[in-house]
């Protein structure tokens, strides 16, 4: 069993969630349990006197595939815990189709909750065979129903010809489904995976969870995973719920909630994040970087006419022109609005940061042979075709840096 999955994920303050409105903390409703699998009403935990998690309300449709994404310390682990049974709420109630395992007097063990687990480490026994780990779990069939129902969880992850081989005679990759197929072998009523690609090797890990994700598709089981692997969480996922300081920020739809975050957070943490002061005047907002049309920036409402905003762009959103580029062989330095200040060189493309004129920060993702050098006076334009997230200037918070972003963003 992993280490992460018996700690108390460091959380210290509480997390909230809703399945209805996406945002905050509400109840579930009648409409919504008939079609969930599972449901945490109210719940609560504690360490000592520090609320890891406090009034929480969640709720997990059937077949989804939900994600908590989050840095370390948010309380995402503790919260697969005690849908697990491996720890137990201070109040409130789990329910597991409409039937409670958790709260109002009652507390079902781990092993009867019907539920499956994905551990970092896959846990698997190292002197069973893989057909003898998925078999493992299966104590209420006969001999001829688990050798039947085994065969069909190694053709189902693609292991049919590893079913005599032993953990160590296996990869990375391979070890990983013979867990999933364990977990799913007695039929659970939903599947948790805890990290389960941080230890892979980073090209396999990218292979493996499109393949997961096909996996538990193809099984119909419902299942809830915890990372803080942003790339991870949007493309397994049918919904993500993005958890900061022990709340969640935001849940919803992998695209809605990266194309309109609803926090300075979400939107950092979702990928590379800057944010352009404008000045709303009528039909544009005017910026540093021209004219935006008002039309483009998403749900701007009236009662911001003549308000100063932040408008959000990713390192696609904009591109950095060299001046010699742009106006001929010498280029006119009044021409220009920025200055080259970082390059970060990560293969097919660079990431370049520049300073427009005052003290605001823009990254900038060009071609791997669109070189500019560091100190290069540029004309930053923007060139995105969709609609932006925008946040009121007054919401800004009172540091926000580059560094504040990346450690935002560090691994657990």
């Amino acid at each position: 069993m992993s280490d992460s999955v018996l700690s108390n994920d460091d959380g210290r303050t509480a997390v909230e969630s809703t399945a209805e409105s996406e945002t905050g903390t509400e109840p579930v409703t009648g409409t919504e349990r008939e079609t969930s699998v599972l449901e945490l009403d109210g719940v609560s935990k504690r360490f000592g006197p520090e609320p890891v998690i406090e009034d929480l309300s969640l709720s997990v449709r059937e077949g989804e595939i939900l994600t908590m994404l989050g840095p370390s310390g948010c309380g995402k682990t503790t919260t697969l815990r005690l849908i697990a049974g491996l720890e137990r709420p201070d109040s409130g109630t789990i329910r597991l189709n409409g039937d409670p395992v958790s709260g109002e007097g009652t507390f079902v063990a781990p092993e009867q909750r019907g539920v499956g687990v994905v551990f970092q480490e896959f846990a698997l026994f190292p002197h069973l065979t893989a057909a003898e780990n998925v078999a493992f779990g299966l104590k209420d069939l006969d001999d001829e129903a688990t050798e039947r129902r085994v065969a069909e969880l190694l053709d189902l992850v693609g292991l049919e010809a590893q079913a005599d081989s032993y953990p160590d005679e296996l990869s990375g990759g391979q070890q990983q489904r013979v867990a999933l197929a364990r977990s799913l072998a007695p039929e659970p009523a939903i599947l948790l995976l805890d990290e389960p690609f941080s230890n892979l090797d980073v090209d396999l890990r990218v292979a493996m969870r499109e393949e997961v994700r096909d996996i538990i598709k193809e099984a119909g089981v419902t299942a809830i995973s915890v990372t803080h692997d942003q790339e991870e969480a949007m493309s397994i996922s049918d919904r993500v719920a993005v958890v900061n300081d022990g709340h969640i920020e935001q849940i919803g739809d992998p695209e809605v909630v990266f194309q309109h975050p609803e926090s300075r957070f979400v939107a950092g943490f979702l990928g590379y994040a800057s944010f352009i002061p404008g000045h709303v005047d009528g039909d544009v907002v005017e910026t540093q970087v021209g004219p935006v049309p008002r039309e483009q920036i998403h749900g701007l409402a009236p009662e911001y006419d003549d308000t100063a905003i932040d408008i959000l762009v990713r390192p696609d959103d904009v591109h950095a022109t060299p001046l010699s580029r742009a106006d001929g062989d010498h280029g006119d330095d009044e021409a220009g609005n920025a200055r080259v200040v970082t390059k970060r060189y990560l293969g097919p493309t660079i990431l370049y940061e520049v300073a427009l004129d005052g003290d605001t920060r823009v990254q900038c993702m060009h071609n791997h042979d669109e070189q500019v050098p560091l100190d290069e006076r540029v004309r930053v334009t923007l060139q995105a075709d969709h609609e932006l997230a925008w946040f009121p200037r007054e919401q800004r918070p009172a540091i926000e840096n580059r560094e504040d972003r990346l450690r935002h963003g560090a691994d657990d």
